[in-house]
């Protein structure tokens, strides 16, 4: 965690200070989310740091959350380093990138299902907690098949991609493919009592809220930009970050360590 922290921590604070050298081929809107992004994670990563320090010291409660901000870094880093021009930091993207993979994968292996669903005392807020993902995982997976479908059978582009200068929404990619399945899957398990839901909810929650906090920060800094945005949007992410909050700390605190 100390070199993946120390380098996503570094190459932020450069992307703000120097951001006519590390985004200058980007679009003037791909450039404000970027720094957005780029201030989210000097919110993730020191807390990464905390809790990796207590999961060292043996509290499960800092592990799950360790493990969820493994997930939105492993997110966040494919975004970096698959969707913007290659410059400076490439390389240090392409480490946190790959340091994130391989961590979650080592904190996957070393966990025991089992002893964490034994470790949580039953409530009711898991019947709420696997509601929750499945309805995040289904209305964001109807929500950009809606923004992807009419322009696939028209033989267009999306608008968002023009303005971005991208070849494909990253975003689209990492969520239909990965993020969103996980999110029902998490919710069916748990919703079923199946002990790896016990596993994947805090850790998807966690991973979703600051992935939220990001996507509000990125609209903040476009808004202050000038540059077109959906107050809407960011005032539903803002909630929904806040639910998701929420519902991370009623789940962990009933976490015995």
């Amino acid at each position: 965690s100390v070199p993946l922290a120390f380098l996503a921590i570094i190459g932020s604070v450069l992307g703000l200070v120097f951001e006519e050298t590390i985004y200058r081929h980007e679009t003037a809107n791909w450039a404000a989310q970027s720094v957005g992004q780029d201030i989210a994670n000097l919110i993730a990563f020191p807390t990464m740091l905390i809790a990796a320090y207590f999961a060292g010291r043996g509290s499960m409660r800092a592990f799950l959350i360790w493990m969820g901000l493994l997930a939105y870094s492993a997110y966040t880093y494919a975004i970096y380093a698959f969707a913007l021009h290659f410059g400076p930091l490439f390389l240090a993207w392409v480490a946190v990138f790959g340091l994130s993979v391989y961590a979650l994968v080592g904190a996957s292996a070393s966990l025991d299902a089992t002893k964490v669903k034994d470790a949580i005392t039953p409530g009711a807020g898991d019947r709420f907690a696997a509601r929750l993902l499945v309805v995040i995982g289904s209305v964001f997976a109807l929500l950009w098949l809606s923004e992807i479908v009419p322009p696939m059978l028209s033989g267009d582009a999306p608008e968002a991609l023009k303005e971005v200068g991208l070849l494909t929404n990253p975003v689209h990619v990492l969520d239909l493919a990965l993020l969103l399945p996980a999110l029902v899957i998490a919710g069916v398990l748990l919703g079923r009592g199946h002990p790896l839901g016990y596993v994947m909810a805090p850790v998807l929650l966690i991973a979703t809220f600051f992935l939220a906090i990001g996507i509000v920060s990125l609209m903040v800094v476009s808004a202050a930009r000038g540059i077109e945005s959906a107050p809407a949007v960011g005032v539903a992410v803002a909630i929904l970050a806040v639910i998701e909050a929420v519902t991370a700390f009623r789940f962990l605190h009933r976490v015995a360590a």
